[in-house]
């Protein structure tokens, strides 16, 4: 019995090793290719996403949704909308704005809106190229989305510039632990996450934040660091 549990414990080890090093071999990829598969990818698993990660949210997140949407103010702006899990939680005073790459999910979103009777625009667009002005929005919310965007800092840029003086982006993201047994558990898994699920573990969102020019006025980090809720303002 004690070798056939070790057998199949070694089998399982070589089976994740061959799927780390297929994982860690992806061909080099554009931001706009890299964008058009996230988009396929949502669209594939919209009808059974919101089961996926509700688990995972319970555990992880905690009160997260409910804390984000809670900052917001006047006209506001949601990157990576999906199936819109933040909308129960907004302000009713809020006029809201939903942006998603995927259409499948915003249909979900729409749905969602209609049974809880929240008004909102929702549209497909690319949070890397917002299509709105500069100086657009007083809050700009991001939950869980800049860990599948290709490139997160021209997202980030993207929210300070739709954002106007003084308003806020509001951040609820998975992120890279300074733990160091914790980080190096992440970077064995990366290749493997972005590979099956578009979804970097290593990202370090407030390091963006910093390089857009916006002032951090809170920050908080929990779960061994993995989870991270940031306020930043947008200089007046």
């Amino acid at each position: 019995m004690r070798g056939r549990r070790l057998f199949l414990w070694a089998l399982g080890l070589l089976g994740a090793l061959i799927l780390w090093r297929l994982a860690s071999q992806r061909s080099p990829v554009t931001p706009a290719e890299e964008t058009e598969q996230v988009r396929r990818f949502y669209d594939r698993i919209a009808p059974r996403y919101d089961s996926w990660v509700q688990q995972f949210e319970r555990v992880i997140l905690e009160d997260g949704r409910r804390w984000a949407a809670a900052q917001a103010r006047g006209e506001t702006l949601e990157i990576g909308i999906g199936t819109g899990r933040n909308l129960p939680y907004y302000p009713a005073e809020v006029r809201l704005t939903g942006i998603d790459v995927s259409p499948a999910m915003l249909e979900l979103a729409r749905e969602r809106a209609r049974q809880l009777n929240r008004p909102v625009e929702l549209r497909a667009g690319d949070a890397q190229a917002l299509d709105f002005p500069d100086a657009s929005f007083d809050t700009v919310v991001s939950t869980l989305s800049l860990c599948t965007i290709p490139d997160p800092a021209q997202a980030v840029r993207e929210a300070a510039r739709v954002l106007r003086p003084g308003g806020r982006l509001i951040l609820l993201e998975h992120v890279r632990s300074p733990l160091l047994p914790i980080r190096v558990i992440q970077r064995l898994l990366e290749p493997i996450t972005v590979r099956l699920e578009h979804d970097h573990l290593l990202r370090e969102p407030l390091e963006d934040v910093g390089a857009a020019g916006l002032m951090v006025e809170q920050l908080e980090r929990s779960r061994l660091g993995l989870v991270e809720r940031l306020v930043a303002r947008k200089p007046a």
